[in-house]
């Protein structure tokens, strides 16, 4: 898919394309990846404007810059605590530079479980903590009773 940058870019552009086809009746675009003249998209969804974007990810420069313009969910993609929090504020600051306001951005983050439900509970709380309104537990095989029941039961004492 090219560089960063030709990755970086076509996201920018492909979430242009996908709220322009979601939220209007038609959608007239020209970039350097897509190409759309009076396109439709029907039926319209549920959702208004459109259904919620996600955009995972910590690249300060352009995912974050994206995720301030175009995303009401950002996933953190892996990562310390803190490195959640300097992804965080770089994504808030986006946000005051394009005049959003971040509270409108559900954030969530990767949580990896290494097999100690208690220490996997432990990081979503301190996640929740530093500003995460979700953890998504990435869980390694085998996917058993005898590995998920602890960790619901941990992560369950958090609800």
């Amino acid at each position: 898919m090219g560089t960063p940058k030709k990755r970086s870019d076509r996201l920018e552009e492909a979430c242009e394309v996908i709220t322009g086809l979601l939220g209007q009746e038609t959608t007239t675009f020209k970039g350097s990846y897509y190409e759309l003249t009076d396109a439709r998209c029907d039926p319209k969804p549920v959702q208004r404007p459109h259904p919620p974007l996600c955009i995972g990810g910590s690249g300060e420069k352009r995912t974050l810059r994206t995720a301030a313009r175009f995303a009401q969910h950002w996933n953190f993609d892996s990562g310390t605590v803190e490195q959640f929090i300097r992804a965080r504020e770089v994504l808030h600051q986006h946000c005051a530079d394009v005049r959003r306001d971040p509270a409108e951005i559900l954030l969530s983050s990767q949580v990896r479980f290494s097999g100690d439900p208690a220490a996997t509970a432990a990081t979503a709380a301190e996640l929740g903590e530093a500003g995460a309104d979700l953890a998504i537990v990435y869980l390694p095989p085998p996917y058993t009773p005898t590995v998920l029941e602890p960790l619901a039961e941990a992560l369950g004492q958090l609800a």
